[in-house]
């Protein structure tokens, strides 16, 4: 018997800063349908589901990223940090080019950048830097779409040396969480229930990535049914890829997890620089670091199961 699943909204938040927040509710589940339903929406939520987002920046007279600009408050890598956090929606998934162009003195912000059409700016008032002077800013961006991380390091612009390229956060759900509840009915059977939060950045609406996420879940399904079994050469073989799920993660700075300033410390007094070091030690090994107590790495284990849904074994 196919069960009658429904779903529905519960809650639906948006912050001041365009990010947004939205709880569902999945019923009329069989016993262990909510955990695999839930452990799937979680991990195509957060890995495969693409943004779009600043990848490159040119900034007129500035050849690298440890130049300051006469004038600016900032200096450049803190004017990079803060473009990391603007936030666009589009459709598109060729590169698109923005330009700011402004005198100061003033403050600069997000909604000053002059879009291309097809680009949407979420976080308008988002803080760029401050122009104390009357100097003339030009700043020309790149903007790309892809999904998971991208370091700076593994994009090459060959077209012109002077672009400056970002640390680029692509995925537009920032957290997912669920929750599983019983239901008994005068019979004494069981059903489950699956409470389902999302969190994003404002790109994309926590219902759209819900909806993206079934689709990629009915395609995977449909293309196993469709497949058909010729009986040649079919013999398994042994795969090399088996840490798809974290592999667009190894290379993330552990500076990105934002940890407490104690258990960033320790794990970088210990070698470990990226989340792909830090998946080298077993939780066991890790509580063994010099000064990293329990709680430590109970605030490690949490982030990184919240932001990148990895869980240490």
């Amino acid at each position: 018997m196919i069960n009658n699943i429904s779903i529905k909204c519960l809650k639906s938040e948006k912050i001041e800063s365009g990010a947004c927040y939205e709880q569902f509710l999945i019923h009329n589940l069989k016993p262990g349908q909510g955990i695999t339903i839930g452990n799937q929406f979680r991990r195509i939520l957060l890995n495969e589901i693409g943004g779009v987002a600043i990848t490159a920046v040119r900034i007129a007279g500035v050849r690298h990223e440890f130049s300051t600009i006469p004038g600016v408050r900032e200096d450049i890598l803190e004017i990079l940090l803060n473009l990391k956090g603007i936030v666009v929606r589009s459709n598109l998934k060729s590169s698109q080019f923005g330009r700011l162009k402004i005198q100061g003195p003033t403050v600069v912000t997000a909604d000053l950048i002059q879009l291309p059409s097809g680009l949407e700016l979420i976080n308008t008032n988002h803080y760029i830097m401050t122009i104390s002077t009357s100097s003339v800013i030009e700043i020309e961006f790149k903007f790309d779409y892809g999904t998971g991380y991208r370091l700076a390091d593994q994009t090459l612009l060959t077209e012109d040396d002077y672009y400056l390229q970002l640390d680029t956060i692509f995925m537009p759900v920032q957290k997912v969480d669920f929750k599983i509840e019983n239901i008994y009915d005068t019979e004494n059977n069981i059903q489950e229930r699956l409470f389902l939060d999302v969190w994003t950045n404002g790109s994309l609406l926590p219902h759209e990535a819900l909806r993206i996420a079934a689709q990629i879940t009915i395609n995977l399904f449909t293309s196993l049914i469709e497949n058909k079994d010729t009986g040649k050469d079919n013999k398994l073989k042994p795969k090399t890829e088996s840490l798809l799920t974290i592999e667009p993660y190894i290379n993330i700075a552990i500076e990105e997890l934002q940890l407490s300033v104690r258990a960033y410390n320790c794990l970088k007094k210990a070698q470990i620089n990226t989340v792909g070091d830090l998946l080298q030690y077993s939780p066991e090994k890790l509580q063994e670091l010099k000064n990293f107590g329990r709680k430590s790495a109970e605030e490690v284990f949490s982030i990184l199961k919240n932001k990148l849904g990895i869980i240490l074994t």
